[in-house]
């Protein structure tokens, strides 16, 4: 296996920081994504999106109020907070739901790039979820690779 990129393979590399509010909170990305992605100059490739930490996530959703309510409250009946977690039990931080809840969405998404755009669907964004009970400092990381 070589190192080196195929001819004419760029990798671009950067990152979006956030705050957010804690357990719940739901942050559109897709407007600075674009932008990094339209930045990268790469016309057709791929761009993954992973986002550092154990108790936070990353998808694409419609970006509007009521799935903005509608998400969380779905994660709630699937992975519920009042429920006994080992983890809880060993570490006393009471957030062992969102270590869970973060698992089951997972840190990263890949988006096919196209003519230097995100093919993103007319309704889709793309979001970072936070699942810990409180607020934090999030990185979202972004390898963009293509030509």
């Amino acid at each position: 296996m070589s190192d080196t990129n195929p001819p004419n393979m760029k990798v671009v590399s950067d990152t979006i920081k956030m705050h957010t509010e804690g357990e719940g909170d739901m942050i559109d990305m897709t407007s600075q994504l674009s932008d990094i992605v339209k930045e990268s100059k790469i016309k057709n490739g791929t761009v993954t999106i992973f986002v550092s930490g154990s108790t936070a996530a990353v998808t694409t959703i419609e970006f509007e109020s009521g799935l903005i309510h509608d998400f969380p409250a779905m994660l709630s009946r699937i992975v519920p907070k009042n429920i006994e977690y080992e983890h809880d039990n060993t570490w006393h931080d009471g957030n062992g739901h969102s270590h869970v809840r973060s698992s089951l969405i997972g840190p990263s998404i890949t988006i096919p790039i196209i003519h230097g755009k995100l093919t993103l669907g007319t309704w889709q964004q793309v979001v970072l979820l936070e699942m810990d009970t409180r607020s934090r400092n999030r990185t979202a990381i972004l390898q963009i690779m293509g030509q």
